[in-house]
């Protein structure tokens, strides 16, 4: 249970820190304690662009509390950071998938994108992510290798 008291406003500190108004998280930054800001940080944590994070910051330009102003806009920058790591190496895997379905040499699936090899193995290794149109055209090179049996049979 928490020692923080919300005024004028119809949530309780009880409530999901996501359903609470930006009035709620101004006062959980400027007066709350450790359990109040790591609830913020989960919330950040599990939704790093969500409004539970862009309050936050809102918070942070408005009032720069010292002591939580440097460290709620760390949680949220490592949070989308984490985020962010977690989609490229997803991406990655994806792209692994497409060439393993496809049945084509890296080369040769390199070759269908209108690619190099060393290129595909950088989207592949998720050094550098690609756009979302050539993602688009490596589902359809890989669909298109399948149709026409070179996709390796199971």
């Amino acid at each position: 249970m928490s020692a923080l008291k919300f005024r004028n406003i119809t949530a309780s500190v009880d409530d999901p820190v996501e359903t609470w108004p930006f009035e709620g998280i101004l006062t959980a930054v400027e007066r709350g304690t450790l359990p109040d800001w790591r609830r913020l940080a989960a919330a950040i944590r599990a939704d790093p662009w969500g409004p539970v994070a862009q309050q936050v910051l809102e918070v942070m330009q408005l009032s720069q509390p010292y002591g939580t102003a440097e460290l709620l806009t760390t949680v949220v920058e490592r949070a989308r950071q984490d985020a962010a790591d977690e989609e490229r190496d997803e991406v990655a895997d994806e792209i692994r998938g497409l060439v393993a379905r496809s049945g084509l040499s890296q080369q040769d699936f390199a070759l269908r994108l209108g690619t190099s090899r060393p290129r595909l193995s950088t989207y592949m290794s998720g050094k550098v992510t690609p756009s979302a149109s050539l993602m688009l055209r490596m589902r359809r090179v890989a669909v298109r290798a399948q149709a026409s049996g070179h996709a390796p049979s199971r």
